[in-house]
């Protein structure tokens, strides 16, 4: 694994679940670790922990909350004055609303969170990711993607929302991705998208009622561990099995076929189009 040393990864939701455990084992190999997580207390705790079950004290924390693109924004400029390089970009943060909530930007949590965050924060650190190449970024999706659609009518859920937004903001990860490959050609960085399966975390517990206290009875009993859900991210993170693979959906740790709709190149265009346009996203970013 020592090629893994004097790397430097930046993984968003590292405080918590699969996130937390490919920030441990990623330090493990010798990484320079910077895990995002939104509360300093939180936050600091991990990196202790971290740094006592790896014994490498190259593991870094900075704060975001990224459901505002303010927030996100003060992050990518953060992580710039500490770090002249970034080998590995781990877009692992994501959440799910039962109800309709707006963020500070007036834009839908779901997509505010689970899209558009991955979106403007990769676009922000791009050029230090291409100074760094051959670098990787990885965007954690999830099988939701499969009964998605990306309703251009309805991006937000302005006119009717249901929590199947989760699954919709999941099929952009994965447009997200092709579209991203496509443009970083020739550029020695690759970016890949990931399902880690159904795993055991603290996902979703944002929300309260009768159903989420039936599902965090009956999960433990059926889902993956955080360990066993990390392995893909780990893996496209370190192997150099996967050095020159980009623009592909995995699946533990195998390139999958990703639903039909998670391959028009169309609509990613058309997203990336968009989503560039709400996070005021210009050249000169």
């Amino acid at each position: 694994m020592s090629n893994m040393q004097g790397k430097v990864c930046l993984i968003t939701g590292g405080t918590n679940g699969i996130g937390r455990i490919a920030a441990q084992e990623l330090a493990r190999m010798g990484t320079t670790v910077v895990i995002v997580g939104r509360s300093a207390e939180k936050t600091a705790q991990v990196v202790a922990q971290i740094r006592a079950a790896t014994g490498n004290q190259n593991v870094d924390a900075l704060l975001a909350d990224l459901s505002s693109q303010q927030e996100i924004r003060r992050l990518a400029g953060e992580f710039k004055s500490r770090y002249a390089r970034l080998d590995i970009l781990l877009n692992n943060a994501g959440a799910v609303f039962m109800q309709r909530q707006v963020s500070v930007d007036g834009i839908e949590m779901t997509f505010a969170v689970n899209h558009l965050a991955y979106f403007l924060l990769t676009n922000l650190l791009l050029d230090t990711i291409k100074a760094s190449a051959p670098a990787r970024i990885i965007n954690v999706s999830s099988n939701a993607h499969s009964r998605a659609k990306i309703e251009f009518d309805n991006l937000q859920g302005e006119r009717s929302f249901s929590p199947a937004a989760y699954g919709n903001s999941k099929l952009a990860n994965i447009l997200f991705t092709i579209e991203l490959a496509r443009r970083l050609e020739g550029t020695g960085v690759t970016v890949n998208s990931l399902h880690p399966g159904f795993v055991n975390t603290g996902f979703g517990k944002n929300n309260s009622g009768f159903l989420f206290k039936i599902l965090a009875a009956v999960v433990p009993l059926i889902a993956r561990s955080p360990e066993k859900g990390a392995e893909t991210s780990i893996y496209l993170a370190s192997s150099p099995a996967v050095q020159n693979v980009t623009g592909k959906y995995f699946v533990d740790s195998q390139v999958a076929q990703a639903a039909p709709q998670a391959a028009d190149t169309t609509v990613a265009r058309k997203l990336w189009d968009i989503s560039a346009a709400m996070v005021q996203l210009t050249d000169g970013q």
